[in-house]
């Protein structure tokens, strides 16, 4: 809800996810689609729509369009056809879109998205559909020419639609970063929202709650989660200050600039009539037998809900931790070569506490990690056999997160090893204890607190190596 000046305000959101197939071919040529390649470097003569060239469906793709159809639960339609969508693409030879509309290869579904404050809302899927992308405008390469890059015009994209079931930016955030695991954990799109292989055209109406539907202005291309959020909130913003001013909002295709933080106009809305869809001449309609799905079916993931729940069940951890872990895929793969015969809840704080500290303060991703599960596991390994206290430990981790290096060498070199020996840690108490006889005094008469004091005394005089457990043990006795 939005607090206006008259009222609160309902904002209503659905996002249209475009996402690059995995595949090392086109989705109707037989073109490369490797990123940063020189420009025009990966164009055939389909994607460069020269004179008598045909197209042929790339089955790759469709197989990915339906194992993303599954692991969003949705229906797969077993007809599909491929339209031409008719629209002035500059960056598009053909000067139409190989499209889907009314009968996409993926219907209805869902998505269960999790929120910060540990709620959870369904979001609804309306379709996904195949679609080849355009080439791109260079703009900047020279002061009076734009210049055009085809080597993106024909990579398949997979456009999935939610329905309008979101209602503020986080949900929104939420919903992107899920579907994006979806999508990683299946191996159909990358999601490198950065790389341009994930982006969202976000649709953004206001109302009174309970009234009907508002006018929906659609934000293009946009590239990150944040700018997501952003976009949404500044849009939103934005048409109710129209709203109560006693205007009217136009229905619109906006862009979002991230500088400013601001949307902008770019041209007038289209209706789905303006396309002028029609069914391609050059492609037959898309048949899809029950043995092909049930293929793609069989050889499912385990996804992120999957997941999530037996990290739950099995590990006995918290809603929390498990929805941390399995956000991403790299990470859920990181965490269980960690956990594997150990305490969870220990694996846990290693991975998203220490690890995930030093990662972000390095700016790096868990897959370029210097410190490996392995290597990880072995440390608390170290711990649990009491080789190392949980002081020395972060020591150690330090060490192996900047050298690289496993554990056991790491102790072995500095010298680090937990002295558990219950003589030798007797000796420094009984030094420790002669030389504080006033402090010794005050204990005895009630002064509890100086119990720390002495244990404090003695992780000093043992640098930090004495067994926390064994000190405690004998100074109880010794102090009794």
């Amino acid at each position: 809800m939005i607090q206006g000046a008259n009222g609160e305000w309902e904002v209503v959101i659905g996002l249209e996810t475009h996402a690059q197939v995995v595949s090392n071919a086109k989705l109707f040529s037989g073109a490369a689609t490797e990123f940063g390649a020189e420009p025009n470097s990966q164009v055939s003569f389909v994607d460069a729509a020269m004179p008598g060239m045909l197209p042929v469906i790339n089955k790759v793709c469709v197989e990915q369009a339906v194992r993303t159809g599954l692991g969003l639960n949705a229906e797969i339609n077993r007809h599909s056809i491929f339209d031409r969508k008719n629209y002035f693409y500059p960056d598009l030879p053909s000067n139409y879109q190989i499209s889907q509309y009314k009968q996409p290869v993926v219907g209805e579904g869902k998505v269960i998205v999790d929120l910060e404050d540990g709620s959870v809302c369904e979001v609804g899927i309306e379709r996904l559909h195949l679609e080849q992308d355009a080439g791109k405008s260079l703009h900047d390469q020279h002061p009076d020419s734009t210049y055009v890059d085809l080597n993106r015009a024909g990579v398949a994209l997979m456009e999935i639609v939610s329905k309008p079931d979101l209602r503020n930016a986080e949900q929104a955030g939420a919903y992107v970063r899920k579907v994006r695991a979806i999508l990683r954990y299946l191996g159909t799109c990358d999601g490198n929202m950065e790389q341009g292989s994930m982006r969202c055209d976000v649709n953004v109406s206001v109302r009174k709650p309970g009234e009907p539907l508002g006018t929906r202005c659609e934000i293009k291309n946009v590239n990150s989660v944040r700018f997501v959020q952003q976009a949404i909130d500044y849009e939103a913003r934005r048409q109710v200050d129209i709203l109560e001013e006693g205007g009217t909002i136009d229905q619109e295709t906006r862009l979002f600039d991230s500088d400013r933080g601001v949307t902008r106009p770019m041209r007038s809305k289209e209706e789905a009539h303006d396309y002028r869809y029609f069914p391609d001449p050059d492609l037959l309609p898309l048949e899809l037998s029950e043995d092909f799905i049930e293929a793609i079916r069989a050889d499912l993931p385990e996804l992120p809900d999957q997941k999530k729940a037996r990290f739950v069940e099995a590990l006995g951890l918290s809603d929390y931790d498990a929805g941390v872990l399995v956000a991403e895929k790299e990470v859920a793969d990181y965490f269980e070569k960690v956990v594997g015969g150990r305490d969870a809840k220990t694996a846990v704080n290693w991975v998203t506490g220490d690890l995930f500290g030093k990662l972000n303060e390095s700016g790096r991703e868990i897959a370029g990690s210097p410190v490996s599960p392995a290597d990880l596991g072995g440390l608390i390994d170290l711990i649990a056999d009491g080789t190392l206290s949980g002081r020395l430990a972060k020591e150690v981790f330090d060490a192996m997160f900047e050298s690289g290096r496993p554990p056991a060498e790491i102790v072995e070199e500095r010298g680090l090893k937990q002295v558990s020996d219950s003589g030798e840690i007797e000796a420094l108490i009984d030094t420790i204890i002669a030389g504080n006889a006033d402090k010794v005094a005050e204990y005895k008469s009630g002064k509890d607190k100086l119990f720390g004091f002495f244990v404090g005394q003695v992780m000093k005089a043992s640098q930090g190596k004495a067994n926390p457990k064994v000190v405690n043990d004998i100074l109880r006795e010794k102090l009794g």
